[in-house]
């Protein structure tokens, strides 16, 4: 069975639950299940969920320090290859600009499914 044909709820970080047509939870799949759970993996810091204590990259905790952006663009990096979907090679290229209020992202990947090129773009902000 491959990634493809897997559902997650439709969740983006910091936003609502989606929902059906018909009122239901709204379902997340392909390419939008793997670029949610992308997302919620970087805003998710380590030890928020009991029983995975090492899942995240914590990035909005590290909005206002002195940014490493080579050791964020490695973390990054990192926690975007832990992603099933994510294929291995060619490795995940991130872009990161530190902005006023935090880091714009972008994140070039390849499916493992599809074997197709993605991009990622959003921000992290407080």
């Amino acid at each position: 069975m491959t990634q493809q044909l897997l559902n997650d709820i439709d969740h983006w970080a910091g936003v609502d639950i989606g929902v059906s047509a018909t009122g239901d939870l709204g379902r997340s799949s392909g390419e939008t299940r793997t670029q949610q759970r992308i997302v919620r993996r970087l805003v998710t810091n380590p030890g928020d969920y009991m029983f995975h204590p090492k899942y995240g990259a914590g990035l909005p905790a590290k909005i206002g320090e002195n940014a490493d952006l080579p050791a964020l663009r490695a973390l990054i990096r990192t926690q975007v290859l832990m992603e099933a979907a994510v294929a291995r090679l060619p490795e995940p290229e991130v872009d990161l600009v530190q902005i006023n209020s935090g880091f714009s992202i972008t994140i070039r990947y390849t499916s493992a499914d599809t074997r197709k090129p993605i991009t990622l773009s959003f921000d992290v902000n407080r």
